[in-house]
């Protein structure tokens, strides 16, 4: 694995928008999330890929060729997209990857599509990414206990750290800045923590983190821009998450993984919190458990890695040690 140098003031950051971009009437949040990441001292280049008024912010060759440009510029040390979007995939065929093998290598930070992007990068280029909250989510304070993006790529080299979620998450609502584009706290509503799909007994697992988004993953599983076996010798905690389909949907999508290889080599699987619904026979919880309880390893869900807040960070590459009892836990992630 190979880990971008630590970012410092001064530094230099890149946006722009692999897959949806901003519309209009969230301008004002996007420049309260630079201006957020302009506080810690970074300067903030946005590119041109930034339309909000399509699916996408602008055809595909363009936004290859725009986040390629910023990947292998050695003067931008992180790019970070507004949020994911619909179709990221078509980029994957477009990138120069010979380019951004070669390049030294740059933060790139993001979920739900983005894990289209973030993902492959990790497994074809060696260099680590981050599944983690986005630039929009960005303003949100960070609850005790986690990190959020902008703590992790100033990181050292080689370092460790620990994040204990808060125990509680937002059941309600979601997204207060489209409303007030200032808004800086999490609405955590709701107590609750981690739960074993597979027993009920402690858990202490170790591996390198991969995985992202069931809903994009799905897609390119079994190609070459999935192909976990190049992290898969030092063991695999690979974890899911599921936006918006309803659990036949993520079951299904799951199956086509496993038989895909995705979780070969596997010593613990987390799956994040969820609000998308279940069908009448079958739980979210239970999707997950049928798709991939036939792997004999530790499965934990409700891991606040996905689309529901608090949003946990995930290093793509990180050495981790997970550990669970009770219906706590912690992952602790070293950058080597």
């Amino acid at each position: 694995m190979r880990y971008p140098s630590p970012l410092r003031p001064g530094d230099r950051i890149g946006v722009t928008s692999p897959s949806s971009g901003v519309d209009k009437t969230l301008h004002d949040r996007l420049q309260v999330a630079i201006r957020t990441v302009e506080a810690r001292g970074y300067e903030v280049v946005t590119g041109s890929c930034m339309d909000g008024a399509g699916h996408v912010s602008a055809p595909a060759a363009e936004r290859a060729r725009e986040l390629t440009d910023m990947l292998t510029d050695p003067a931008i040390k992180a790019v970070v997209p507004p949020w994911g979007g619909e179709t990221a995939i078509d980029l994957l065929p477009l990138l120069d990857w010979e380019a951004l093998r070669a390049a030294e290598p740059t933060w790139v930070v993001g979920y739900s599509d983005l894990s289209t992007i973030i993902t492959p990068l990790t497994l074809l280029t060696g260099v680590a990414t981050i599944h983690g909250n986005n630039l929009m989510d960005t303003p949100y304070r960070v609850p005790d206990g986690l990190l959020g993006w902008l703590d992790i790529v100033a990181l050292p080299s080689g370092a460790t750290f620990t994040q204990t979620p808060p125990g509680r998450y937002r059941a309600q609502g979601f997204d207060e800045w489209q409303i007030s584009p200032e808004a800086d706290e999490f609405t955590l509503d709701t107590p609750g923590g981690w739960t074993r799909l597979d027993g009920d007994s402690p858990v202490t697992a170790e591996g390198r983190l991969i995985g992202g988004c069931v809903e994009t993953l799905c897609d390119v599983a079994g190609t070459r821009y999935a192909d976990t076996s190049s992290l898969s010798a030092d063991g695999l905690i690979v974890y899911v998450e599921a936006d918006q389909h309803d659990a036949g949907t993520i079951c299904r999508h799951l199956h086509g993984m496993r038989l895909a290889g995705f979780f070969d080599g596997a010593t613990a699987i987390l799956a994040g919190r969820t609000r998308a619904p279940g069908l009448l026979t079958l739980t979210q919880h239970e999707a997950v458990l049928d798709a991939l309880g036939g792997l004999g390893v530790p499965i934990i869900a409700d891991v606040e890695c996905g689309h529901v807040p608090p949003y946990l960070p995930l290093v793509n590459g990180a050495r981790a040690r997970v550990s669970y009892a009770g219906g706590r836990g912690e992952i602790t992630q070293t950058l080597a």
